[in-house]
């Protein structure tokens, strides 16, 4: 059985590796072209950013839907996440900031938005990405924005409010929290470390599985599993990626209470993106504090044919009882019918920040 299976298997590895021989060809090539495009860019004293969200989102959107299969989209999105990030490095590499440490799911956030191709600046704090981004020591930050379980992350929406940086991309995760420790077991286990909202994500399975576990915040999942990894005494709440980061066994995998618990990122930066042709746009609004003030904020979305997706308020912190919007619509910037939006709602509105217009993923 085994001589006729090597004998039937034989031909079709032989095409695979015939294939991947082509395939390495092809995208040398268009390594190649890429190196061109930064010598043009170079000899004409063109310093414009190496990085083009709307170009590539655009690029990848096509060739799913030239796609005849049987890849699904979501691979032809991921393979050439790589060749892009692969092809872009040789100009230039990124240097994204997230936070930290090794393992996070904001990593994981980055290297599947801009690939592996990157320089990867770990931060303590949210407030610590956005002020690398901001003095240029990073090209772009990932930051969380909210989570389908727990709502928004405040800290990045107040660091929205008051920083000059736009939102140039998003990403969502599937979030799949796992139990880790040194050993892979609970033996000697004392208590469970997590970021506050994952341990808020996974607080009735910890309750059920595991009620005499004591719970203590961390700065990060990240660094709750770099602690695991020096303490036999403490258990992580983390993803898989930490736990191979840093060498724990997976005690129990997918412990959050919701199954299709998620995360959206959003990468913030310099850039001013071009219309992709699948956008969306954030704002951030304020109304006066009067009876349909709020009606009256949202009426010119509606006069202009314009979706909202999102809404989220956040206090004000002025002790009157007023509040911060967070908007994200359908469309970019550019188009006619959220221009017009834009500029009803920037005569209407007693406060009207642009966060930017971004590829919807």
């Amino acid at each position: 059985m085994d001589k006729v299976l090597q004998t039937r298997l034989a031909p079709l590895r032989e095409r695979i590796d015939a294939l991947d021989r082509q395939i390495l060809e092809l995208v040398n090539q268009r390594a190649q072209v890429a190196i061109e495009v930064g010598a043009v860019k170079h000899e004409l004293d063109e310093s414009g950013p190496v990085l083009k969200p709307e170009r590539e989102a655009s690029l990848i959107r096509k060739l799913q839907e030239l796609n005849a299969g049987p890849c699904q989209a979501e691979s032809i999105e991921a393979i050439w996440k790589e060749i892009i990030s692969a092809c872009r490095g040789l100009e230039r590499r990124l240097v994204v900031a997230y936070l930290g440490p090794q393992g996070s799911f904001s990593e994981q956030a980055a290297l599947e938005q801009y690939g592996h191709s990157i320089d990867s600046l770990l931060c303590n704090s949210f407030d610590e990405v956005f002020r690398a981004v901001e003095a240029g020591q990073a090209d772009i930050g990932m930051v969380p924005v909210e989570n389908s379980t727990e709502g928004a992350v405040n800290r990045t929406l107040d660091l929205l409010l008051n920083s000059p940086l736009k939102v140039i991309g998003e990403r969502s995760l599937a979030i799949h929290h796992c139990l880790l420790t040194q050993s892979g077991t609970l033996d000697g286990v004392k208590r469970v470390m997590a970021h506050p909202q994952a341990l808020a994500q996974c607080q009735g399975w910890l309750s059920r599985n595991y009620p005499e576990l004591e719970r203590d915040a961390a700065s990060s999942n990240a660094e709750a599993a770099r602690t695991a990894s020096q303490d036999p005494t403490v258990a992580a709440i983390a993803g898989s990626m930490a736990a191979e980061a840093w060498g724990l066994g997976i005690v129990q995998a997918g412990i959050q209470d919701d199954p299709h618990n998620r995360t959206r990122f959003l990468a913030v930066g310099t850039l001013v993106n071009g219309p992709s042709g699948n956008d969306k746009t954030s704002l951030i609004l304020a109304v006066p504090n009067r009876a349909g003030a709020v009606y009256e904020m949202l009426a010119p979305l509606a006069e202009n044919g314009v979706s909202m997706t999102r809404l989220e308020s956040r206090p004000a912190r002025t002790g009157q009882w007023e509040y911060y919007f967070y908007l994200d619509v359908l469309g970019h910037r550019d188009e006619a019918p959220v221009a017009r939006a834009l500029a009803a709602l920037k005569e209407r509105a007693a406060f009207f920040k642009e966060l930017g217009s971004y590829p919807a993923q």
